[in-house]
C-alpha cells in the first residue's frame, strides 16, 4: 500500500463522505488509500496539556471549533497568546446578559402591549403572538451567534440545546422558550448538576416533556425517561437502569405545574405520589422516601442526587463534548486514554463544565493533526462561520425591523439546510450528534448540499435585498486585510488557509490564480497590476470592478470545493 500519513487519511475519510455527494475534491484522492493498520489508525494522545508547535494552525482549529468560523482578527488577537492564555481568553465568558428579542412583528401583526421595537419577554402572554415573538427569539439568538464574542459562550449554548433538545412549536409560548434559553446562557460553563436541576423544573422542559401533565394518578413516564436516557447516563450500557427506574423517576416528577400567566413553574403538593419510590441495583437499590405537602419538591434534588452518583454521567457527557468538539468517532484507545480521564477531572471537579472544557481545549489529544478538519460543518458553522470570516454587514438597531429581517433569512437559511435553532428535530437533537455510524455525514445530502452552495453564491453575487437594506460579502474588504493582497500567490494562500482547514496543493493554487486572478493569463502582474490600480483609485468604479469580479469568482469556486464543507 502507497504510503500516507495519519492526518491526510483522516482528512481523506472525512472528503471521502462529501465525495459521496459527487463533490469536486482536491488536492488528493487516492482510492487505493482507504484503509491503514488498526495502530495507524489510531491516536494515543491522552489530556495531558498541549506542548506542540502553537501557530496559525493550532489558533485556527481552536477557533473554529470554539467559535462559528474564524476570523482574521481572531487569528491576530491569539497570536500573541500562549495556548493556554487563548483557552483562557476563549472561556472568560461575560456574566452580562445580553438585551432581549424585540417586537419586529408590528408591520404584519399588531401587538397592543408591546411597541415596535421594545421587548415581549415581560409582557403578557399572548397565544395569537407567540409565533411571531417565536420568530423573534430565533433571530435574536442567531443574532448573537453572527455577533459573538471571542468565547466559547455561544457554542456551548448550542451544544447544551442540542442535549436537552427542545421545540419551540411543542412549547408554543414564546416567553418559556425564552425562559429556557436564559437557564442554558446562564450556566452553559457552570455546574452540570445545577443545570439538570434546574431544566428539570423548566416551563418549557415541563411543556415539552409533558410534566405540566404528570399527576399521582397518571404519572408520566416522557421525562423520568430521557432524563436517564438523553441526559445523564445513556442507554449504551451493559450494566442498565430499568423500566422500573424510569417509572420511578416519573413519580418522583408528579405534581410540577406551570403558570403561563406568570411564567413560572410551581408545585402542586395535591399532585404528587407521596409513596416511596424504589429504584434497581443499577442505582444501588436506592429507596427516595415519599414527601408529603410542599416539601414533595425536595424529592427532584433526592432524583438528582441519586443519578449524578453515577459515574456514568460523566463518561456520558463527556462522550458528548467529545463528538461535537473533537469527532464522532471514540475507538478504544480515546475511550482510554481520553474519555475516561476526561470523566474523572469532570467528577473530581463536582460537574464543573467549564473545567472539563477546560481540561479538553488545552489537551494534546485536541490539537492532534488527526483532528483538523474532519469534520463536516454543521449548518450553524457554514452559514454564521461564512459571516463572521466575512465580517458580513447587517443592519444597524436604529431601524429594528429592517436588523431582524436579515437576521430572520440567516435562521431560516440555517433551518433550510439542517438546523433550525430553537426547533430540533425530536428530543435526542439532531442525529448528526448522535447517529451511528453517519455522525456528521448526515449532515450533507442531495437536498441540503445544494442550497448551501445556493446560500453561499447568493451571498457573494446577488446579496439578500428587504428592508432597503442589501446583505451581501464584500470580498475586497476581506483579502485588503491580507498581508500584500497585489500578490496574487499570497493571495490565494491566505484565502485557503482562512476559509479551510485543510490545505490544497501548490498544483491547485496555481490553478485557482490562473483561472481567476489572472483572467486565464500567465503573468502576476495581470492581478498585481489590475489590485494596485484599484488602491490608487478606490472610487473608481472600473478599476473596483476589475478586482472584484475575479474575486467574486474566485471565492465562488471555493465555497463549492469539498473541502469548504469541512471543520
Amino acid at each position: 500500500m502507497a504510503q500516507i500519513n495519519r492526518k491526510q487519511f483522516f482528512q481523506n475519510v472525512a472528503l471521502d463522505a462529501l465525495d459521496d455527494k459527487q463533490l469536486p475534491v482536491y488536492p488528493f484522492k487516492d482510492p487505493s488509500n482507504k484503509e491503514l493498520p488498526n495502530d495507524l489508525r489510531k491516536t494515543s494522545t491522552g489530556i495531558s496539556e498541549y506542548t506542540g508547535t502553537w501557530g496559525e494552525e493550532q489558533i485556527k482549529h481552536l477557533c473554529r471549533r470554539a467559535l462559528f468560523g474564524v476570523t482574521k482578527a481572531d487569528i491576530d488577537f491569539f497570536k500573541s497568546k500562549s495556548m493556554v492564555q487563548a483557552v483562557d481568553s476563549l472561556l472568560n465568558i461575560s456574566t452580562v446578559y445580553p438585551a432581549p428579542p424585540l417586537n419586529h412583528y408590528s408591520g404584519s401583526q399588531a401587538d397592543v402591549d408591546v411597541p415596535l421595537g421594545q421587548t415581549w419577554v415581560n409582557a403578557v402572554d399572548n397565544p395569537n403572538l407567540n409565533g411571531v415573538r417565536r420568530q423573534s427569539y430565533k433571530a435574536w439568538w442567531t443574532s448573537l451567534m453572527i455577533n459573538q464574542d471571542r468565547t466559547i459562550n455561544e457554542k456551548m449554548i448550542l451544544f447544551w440545546h442540542n442535549l436537552f433538545a427542545t421545540e419551540t412549536t411543542v412549547i408554543q409560548s414564546a416567553r418559556f422558550c425564552y425562559d429556557h434559553h436564559k437557564i442554558l446562557r446562564q450556566n452553559c460553563l457552570g455546574n452540570y448538576k445545577t443545570l439538570t436541576r434546574l431544566l428539570a423544573t423548566d416551563c418549557g422542559m415541563l411543556v415539552y416533556l409533558n410534566g405540566e401533565k404528570n399527576t399521582n394518578t397518571a404519572p408520566d413516564e416522557n421525562f423520568g425517561r430521557e432524563l436517564q436516557e438523553l441526559f445523564t447516563v445513556g442507554k449504551d450500557l451493559a450494566n442498565h437502569y430499568t423500566e422500573d427506574d424510569v417509572k420511578a423517576a416519573a413519580r418522583v416528577m408528579t405534581g410540577w405545574r406551570t403558570n403561563r400567566t406568570a411564567n413560572v413553574s410551581y408545585f402542586d403538593s395535591t399532585k404528587h405520589d407521596t409513596t416511596n419510590k424504589q429504584f434497581s441495583s443499577f442505582y444501588n437499590n436506592t429507596v427516595i422516601t415519599g414527601k408529603t405537602g410542599t416539601n414533595g419538591a425536595s424529592e427532584v434534588d433526592d432524583l438528582m442526587n441519586m443519578i449524578f452518583a453515577q459515574n456514568e454521567v460523566a463518561n456520558y457527557i463527556c462522550r458528548k463534548i467529545y463528538r461535537f468538539f473533537v469527532y464522532y468517532n471514540i475507538d478504544s484507545s480515546v475511550e482510554t486514554n481520553v474519555i475516561l480521564p476526561l470523566a474523572t477531572v469532570f467528577r473530581n471537579s463536582n460537574y464543573n463544565i467549564k473545567t472539563v472544557i477546560e481540561t479538553l481545549l488545552k489537551s494534546e489529544h485536541f490539537y492532534d493533526s488527526l483532528n483538523v478538519g474532519c469534520l463536516i460543518k454543521p449548518p450553524t458553522d457554514h452559514l454564521i462561520g461564512l459571516a463572521r470570516t466575512f465580517n458580513l454587514k447587517f443592519p444597524t438597531s436604529a431601524i429594528v425591523l429592517q436588523q431582524y429581517t436579515h437576521w430572520v433569512y440567516v435562521q431560516q437559511a440555517c433551518a433550510l439546510i439542517g438546523q433550525d435553532i430553537g426547533d430540533a428535530p425530536g428530543v435526542a437533537g439532531w442525529p448528526a450528534y448522535y447517529q451511528s455510524p453517519q455522525y456528521y455525514e448526515l449532515w450533507i445530502n442531495s437536498d441540503s448540499l445544494p442550497k448551501r452552495n445556493q446560500f453561499c453564491d447568493a451571498m457573494v453575487y446577488s446579496g439578500y435585498n428587504r428592508q432597503s437594506f442589501k446583505l451581501i460579502l464584500d470580498p475586497i474588504a476581506l483579502v485588503d486585510l491580507f498581508t500584500t493582497p497585489e500578490d496574487p500567490n499570497l493571495l490565494v494562500s491566505q484565502a485557503i488557509s482562512l476559509l479551510y482547514a485543510i490545505d490544497l496543493s501548490a498544483a491547485s493554487k496555481a490553478q485557482i490564480k490562473t483561472a481567476f486572478l489572472l483572467s486565464g493569463q500567465a503573468a502576476d502582474y495581470y492581478w498585481s497590476d489590475a489590485w494596485n490600480q484599484y488602491k490608487a483609485a478606490p472610487t473608481d468604479n472600473t478599476k473596483k470592478q476589475a478586482v472584484y469580479s475575479r474575486l467574486q469568482g474566485m471565492f465562488k469556486y471555493l465555497f463549492g470545493l469539498a473541502e469548504f464543507q469541512l471543520t
